[in-house]
């Protein structure tokens, strides 16, 4: 376990040194009601994140008919890569306001913000105002990233914040499943007009989003960032709340306690330096896996639904039917996979994942390029690979979540969600549409054999330099920054 220790900002005192059990009390709770209201409250993030992109994939053959948007194929790639710049804008502001000002006071700003965004886009009259509703929308999800990972490694028990942490985070493809059947009725033209469809499908995403603000109200603050903070009696009355509903587990050792020295303030330079210094692996790690994930998913999920109609004939009204399937597969993979990485170890299945992901992208890549494929079996391979992909994604976000101290955790991973986005996932959209728009297939599958090498060079390097965090507390794999001595 590491410790970074900051230049002291001025010449006053260290504040006194605090003795709390806090920590190991979260890690004794038994699985109960408490748990399931927090996983459900929280990943709704990632239901309405994963409604959003899938929408947005399935209507984008609805948006290039003159009837809707009229948009061209670069120019729908450039309203998705305005969503991911507003999503690496929103986890940095949002991510710093949720390390400053604690992780609940942002989960309801977030979402108010997304509301407002699926409302511009389902309002939306040409490129240009769907595009702003897209960056809204970004900005939003961005900044739950950092909130909510932070929220839920801070509260699950250590044995069970691998399994859980997966299936929160494969929650993405819920929503993604309820975007693909809001699509088979909404863009069947018998059954709604096409002009229509669309803006309900995505005005349906801020519906929800204002039942969600409701649940969030009995969500707690996270008593380790309380305690961190000096805000000790607090965080014991927050921590005997959820004991009362919760329960301890009778079969967990008594709770030990952590020495902490509260009041450390650092910002992002602080953090830059710590990753430079103490971190510098795992900031190698978590910026490898973030960016594979994020090129590999962006491109090839943006590019299935067009796929299918261009290149196989699918009928737009058919297309979520098949987004369905794939989703379907991705929503296991987390599900089935992820107690696994709790038992087998983090290293392990996390490096296993990436690289059987990667090689069935590879094998399907060069099928497509040689057009051996049809629809199903390109449906078939996809979601073979995403069952893998999908939980070696979810591993990404829980691995840049859990290696690195309180103070900057949400920081940590708006950090590695931007600089990962940015680099590997805004830019996919724009450059596959215009693989798409080649006059052969070779180009694009030239474009899934890149992902794959993303995917398989991400293997190596967790094989390489992952942590075993599996059953550890937060406070061993990294220790706080405040920690005394």
């Amino acid at each position: 376990m590491s410790v970074v220790t900051l230049p002291a900002a001025d010449p006053r005192p260290a504040p006194a040194v605090i003795h709390t059990d806090i920590p190991a009390r979260l890690d004794r709770l038994r699985w109960g009601r408490f748990h399931w209201l927090l996983v459900s409250a929280l990943g709704v993030t990632w239901v309405l994140d994963g409604l959003e992109v899938t929408v947005v994939g399935a209507v984008g053959n609805a948006l290039l008919e003159p009837d809707t948007l009229g948009l061209s194929a670069a120019r729908l790639g450039l309203t998705h890569t305005a969503y991911l710049v507003g999503a690496v804008t929103g986890a940095l502001v949002f991510g710093h306001l949720t390390d400053r000002l604690g992780r609940k006071k942002l989960f309801t700003v977030t979402l108010l913000v997304y509301i407002l965004g699926a409302a511009v886009s389902a309002l939306a009259v040409d490129f240009w105002t769907f595009a702003l509703g897209r960056l809204i929308t970004g900005l939003a999800i961005g900044g739950e990233y950092a909130a909510i990972n932070s929220a839920i490694d801070e509260l699950i028990p250590a044995r069970l914040r691998g399994r859980v942490d997966l299936a929160v985070n494969g929650t993405f493809w819920l929503g993604a499943i309820l975007g693909a059947g809001l699509s088979v009725i909404l863009l069947d033209p018998d059954l709604v007009p096409l002009w229509l469809g669309w803006r309900v499908a995505f005005g349906l995403g801020a519906v929800l989003g204002l039942a969600m603000i409701v649940a969030r109200k009995y969500v707690p603050e996270s008593p380790r960032w309380l305690v961190t903070h000096g805000r000790v009696e607090e965080a014991d009355e927050v921590m005997a709340a959820i004991e009362a509903r919760a329960g301890r587990d009778p079969a967990a050792p008594p709770p030990a306690k952590v020495s902490l020295r509260p009041g450390v303030e650092i910002g992002f330079g602080d953090i830059v330096r710590a990753l430079w210094t103490s971190y510098r692996s795992r900031a190698v790690l978590g910026f490898v896996l973030i960016a594979s994930q994020a090129f590999f998913y962006n491109g090839l999920s943006f590019t299935f639904p067009p796929v299918l109609g261009r290149q196989f004939g699918v009928q737009l009204r058919d297309v979520g039917w098949y987004v369905i399937l794939m989703a379907v597969a991705n929503l296991l993979g987390p599900l089935l996979l992820g107690p696994l990485f709790d038992t087998v170890g983090r290293r392990r299945m996390i490096a296993g994942t990436y690289a059987v992901s990667a090689a069935v992208v590879a094998v399907a890549a060069v099928l497509f390029g040689r057009g051996d494929l049809t629809a199903f079996s390109q449906t078939g391979f996809w979601a073979l690979a995403f069952f893998f992909a999908s939980a070696a994604a979810s591993a990404g976000y829980l691995t840049v979540s859990e290696i690195f101290p309180l103070e900057m955790r949400a920081r940590a991973i708006a950090l590695f969600y931007a600089v990962g986005t940015l680099v590997g996932g805004a830019a996919a959209p724009a450059l596959f549409g215009r693989l798409m728009e080649a006059p052969d297939r070779w180009p694009l599958a030239y474009g899934y054999l890149a992902g794959a090498g993303l995917m398989l060079t991400a293997a190596v390097t967790e094989w390489l330099l992952g942590p075993d965090a599996e059953g550890k507390p937060l406070e061993d794999v990294a220790a706080p920054l405040s920690a005394a001595g």
